[in-house]
């Protein structure tokens, strides 16, 4: 992630630096939830928090926010890995959250010796009626002046299973009249009997994350704890546990920054993963969802992220980002890093009429427009031939200047090509174009006769090869009043066919289908006998037909 204009966090740290708050050190964190797929709003997380620690030379930590107790799911964790080093990022240490978990009660039982914690029996119902609003003050827990003593006997007996799920918590005591209701003596340690991925059943209470994740950031001497801007009313009970607690001299600092929001996208962990279940997808890879590993399947980037990560830069406002500038930032990417593939499809038979029948000549055509060293290959060229659907019109609309009855234009890399007449089906449909050509206009040999304005691909019909296209929308379009809904239409599949030598991709590997997008061989499905390519961008176009 290069170095962004105006990074307010980069300028905070760089003051700490000077004033040597921290000493010379600056680590930071990744903490996921292994609870379902990364989406791209955690890629500008990860591109953060990971090149601010190799800026400033400093570390940046992997740790598994596993505080609830739920069972681990590996897929999740070696999706989080995986996403993580597609990025380009590696991490310094892998940790778990519940690995503090016996520090975390040491710190609630210190809390509690400072009259700073009490258990309270109030159902989750009364805790809600007891908080009250934004505009009026809450109650204060009729539990809230229990002794020491017998919070200390109480919480002891909690941790050792003696109350059901939810008969009692431990609360913060802090203020209930305070004007941000995350102070009005939250709740920092529930009683849930449920096994634990990591410490089995050693435990029956676990900590809230409001009180769990700053012991988190202090047992691992993190100093800047950088998070997404939801948690900026947090802040005051993150700064409070670790002064009550008392036990680091320089707490680390949380610092907020606007999370991303993308146009036509969702990402809501909880809303894609309903995605998953039901079907509606294929799965958290789909290369239509937001997930990290669905817009690597898709065929996006590593870099393509990073320098979108870095353009909309660190911001203290939420704001809305349109999803043209990621899709920007991939067609820059791969517009020299891929070679060009002729592939047609919705296509149309043309037989030129004056061509020898028996004839196949291998044209050469350049492999890049924009990268001559990608140098050229060659390409079969025959009587018949294919041509995209778009390309012909049997009557043009205005400045229409491809393939139409009358019309002469440059098939790419070949002649100069003419439509005489269209031979159509018993249903009115087009069976074949019947075309002349012009021999002396053949590419490469200096023809400087009359011009032609239209240029369009082909491909040979002996030759050609079917493969399947995806070609991927949206997965969420705004509703009438602007609500984002699943797009029914959000991939078309059909058949194209290719010039010869996309016989010789793997998957993974990217091309330019010349004049309609970027796209990848699906690293699932593709295989020497079903050949799947997915669009990853399309290109942008002068002219779309009405």
């Amino acid at each position: 992630m290069a170095e962004s204009n105006n990074n307010f966090i980069h300028n905070i740290i760089d003051a700490d630096l000077e004033s040597g708050k921290y000493g010379n050190k600056v680590y930071t964190r990744f903490p996921p939830e292994p609870n379902g797929y990364l989406h791209i709003g955690h890629a500008k997380s990860i591109c953060l928090n990971f090149s601010t620690a190799k800026k400033y030379g400093g570390k940046c930590n992997l740790r598994y926010d596993d505080t609830n107790p739920v069972k681990e799911d590996m897929e999740y964790i070696n999706a989080i890995e995986a996403d993580v080093r597609w990025l380009g990022w590696e991490w310094d240490e892998r940790l778990w959250a519940s690995d503090y978990f016996q520090t975390m009660y040491d710190g609630a039982v210190e809390l509690i010796k400072k009259g700073k914690a009490f258990v309270c029996d109030l159902t989750a119902d009364e805790m809600k009626e007891y908080r009250g609003t934004l505009t009026e003050p809450g109650k204060e827990s009729p539990y809230r002046n229990r002794s020491v003593e017998e919070n200390l006997k109480l919480f002891e007996e909690m941790k050792a299973g003696k109350y059901a799920d939810g008969e009692k918590v431990l609360r913060a005591k802090i203020d209930m009249s305070s004007p941000n209701i995350n102070m009005r003596d939250p709740v920092i340690y529930r009683i849930v009997h449920a096994t634990h991925h990591n410490t089995g059943d050693e435990w029956c209470i676990y900590p809230m994350y409001d009180y769990a994740h700053p012991i988190e950031d202090a047992i691992e001497g993190i100093t800047h704890s950088i998070c997404t801007l939801e948690f900026e009313d947090h802040r005051p009970l993150y700064d409070w546990v670790l002064k009550e607690i008392g036990w680091w001299e320089t707490p680390p600092q949380q610092i907020e920054f606007a999370r991303l929001n993308l146009t036509n996208t969702v990402m809501s962990k909880r809303y894609l993963k309903a995605l998953v279940d039901e079907g509606a997808v294929e799965g958290w890879d789909d290369p239509r969802m937001p997930t990290i590993a669905g817009i690597r399947r898709r065929g996006y980037t590593p870099e393509a992220v990073r320098d979108f990560c870095d353009k909309i830069g660190v911001a203290k406002a939420n704001s809305l980002v349109e999803v043209s500038l990621l899709e920007s930032c991939v067609r820059d990417d791969l517009k020299e890093k891929v070679q060009s593939r002729n592939v047609i499809e919705k296509p149309i038979k043309v037989i030129i009429t004056n061509y020898p029948e028996d004839q196949t000549e291998m044209m050469e055509i350049e492999n890049s427009a924009v990268v001559p060293e990608m140098g050229t290959r060659m390409v079969p060229f025959s009587r018949e031939l294919w041509v995209d659907g778009d390309d012909f019109m049997e009557v043009p609309e205005k400045k229409y200047f491809r393939l139409f009855p009358g019309n002469e234009v440059r098939f790419k890399g070949a002649y100069f090509i003419t439509c005489n007449e269209v031979v159509k089906n018993e249903d009115g449909t087009i069976k074949e174009l019947l075309c002349t050509y012009d021999p002396e206009t053949r590419s490469g040999s200096g023809f400087e006769g009359r011009k032609v304005k239209g240029t369009i691909h082909w491909v040979d019909a002996k030759t050609a090869v079917p493969i399947t296209i995806r070609n991927y929308n949206h997965l969420m379009i705004p509703d009438e009043e602007g609500k984002n809904v699943l797009n029914p239409d959000s991939v078309e599949i059909t058949t194209g066919y290719a010039e010869p030598s996309i016989v010789e991709a793997n998957p993974g590997d990217r091309f330019q289908f010349f004049r309609h997008g970027y796209y990848i061989a699906d690293a699932k499905l593709f295989s020497k006998d079903n050949l799947v390519f997915n669009r990853i961008v399309d290109l942008k176009s002068s002219y779309k037909p009405k």
